[in-house]
């Protein structure tokens, strides 16, 4: 179970910040072709939807890895899950119900991420 958790959690942290830093590093001018929902969002909303995601990537491999407070990465598995949750509504609100697959991927791979994790326990 650990190997598998390495490797979902790896994926997911490299991921989280890679999108987590592009939005707590450019404007919405960059961002727009990638997201266009940054339109209707303000963006030190976006910002810190960009900081969330990067400490989640953190939290993923930072507590295992060391040893110390091992549930923050369930916790961080469960937040990045919740984030998922967030975009899938936005995406809907705005009728972008086919550019959804990726939140659907996201969003199973935190839930089996956050199960996994319970190997700490």
């Amino acid at each position: 179970m650990q190997v598998a958790y390495w490797i979902v959690a790896a994926l997911l942290a490299l991921f989280y910040v890679y999108a987590g830093g592009k939005k707590v590093l450019q404007g919405q001018e960059e961002l727009r072709p990638m997201m266009a929902w940054v339109d209707q969002v303000p963006m030190p909303f976006v910002k810190a939807i960009g900081v969330l995601e990067v400490l989640g990537a953190l939290g993923l491999v930072l507590p295992p890895l060391t040893g110390i407070a091992v549930a923050l990465a369930v916790a961080a598995a469960v937040g990045l899950a919740l984030v998922q949750v967030g975009g899938l509504a936005l995406h809907l609100s705005r009728g972008e119900a086919r550019v959804t697959g990726l939140n659907v991927v996201l969003l199973v791979l935190a839930a089996v991420t956050a199960w996994l994790a319970t190997v700490w326990l």
